[in-house]
């Protein structure tokens, strides 16, 4: 159980998703093509960059940067989301934490953290990929934020909030202040690209299920998946689809040389319609 007191990187962050591996793999959201652009856009020719996708799961986001030809570095603790992981050519995985990489000193161009970096002790992390990251190398923190603006994801999120065992309203914001105040990184800048996941039912509860802080089992399991049962059988299309918005947030900065961030400013993916 976790202890409602504690920080998330005292939550057993590198084991906590040991017995979801193979349903993470399965159901986990994908990550836009807009954010991808924005990540490398300016970084030079793909095929000569080397990236760090760090706390990288069962490499859903290393996966996407090494189809655009970059060689990734997929830095992931958990044993059994490495083996998870479909193989990619390009992607080399480590064992290794964010705040203990394992990477030489400027050995990469690129740090990428999906849906990860609020597990971190944030300004050890942002530290160590600093170190790891060559003169003009760049940092980007990516998150799917549910959008709660779409009554059908706002209603999936609030099943979701009466089982987590995490009040992630309390725990965590996709807003990043680490960043600004170590002086490791500088021109911070947010980029927001709009992204939708479907599912059938089964893949509506099993997206449920590669979250960490929903019950796998008891009573708070059987009523999540009761409601979600419920929720698609109202709202399912004629393909027997449902569709779970997002908005993909991901801040970007570029290594600095201790001056700061200073605020951030929001940008636009060159596939965001906005």
């Amino acid at each position: 159980m976790d202890d409602p007191a504690a920080p998330l990187h005292a939550m057993d962050p590198t084991g906590r998703f040991s017995d979801r591996a193979e349903v993470y793999a399965r159901y986990r959201p994908s990550y836009p093509a807009g954010a991808i652009d924005a990540i490398l856009e300016g970084l030079g020719e793909p095929r000569g960059l080397v990236c760090a996708d760090v706390g990288a799961g069962t490499g859903i986001s290393a996966r996407l940067v090494a189809e655009r030809g970059v060689r990734v570095i997929a830095v992931e603790p958990n044993e059994a989301m490495r083996r998870a992981a479909t193989p990619h050519p390009l992607v080399e995985w480590r064992d290794g934490t964010a705040e203990s990489t394992g990477l030489a000193d400027g050995a990469v161009d690129l740090v990428v953290c999906a849906q990860a970096f609020h597990w971190f002790r944030q300004e050890e992390a942002l530290a160590e990929f600093r170190r790891s990251l060559r003169e003009r190398g760049r940092v980007a923190l990516m998150w799917n934020i549910r959008d709660d603006g779409d009554p059908f994801t706002r209603e999936y999120g609030a099943i979701i909030d009466r089982v987590s065992t995490v009040d992630w309203k309390k725990k965590w914001t996709a807003d990043v202040p680490a960043v600004r105040g170590t002086g490791h990184f500088r021109d911070l800048r947010r980029v927001k690209v709009p992204y939708v996941q479907e599912h059938d039912a089964d893949g509506l509860v099993g997206r449920a299920m590669c979250a960490s802080y929903v019950p796998r089992s008891g009573p708070g399991h059987e009523q999540v998946v009761r409601e979600l049962m419920e929720l698609h059988r109202a709202h399912a299309d004629e393909r027997g689809r449902v569709r779970l918005v997002y908005n993909t947030v991901v801040y970007l900065a570029e290594r600095g040389k201790g001056i700061g961030c200073g605020p951030y400013h929001n940008g636009a993916a060159p596939s965001d319609p906005k």
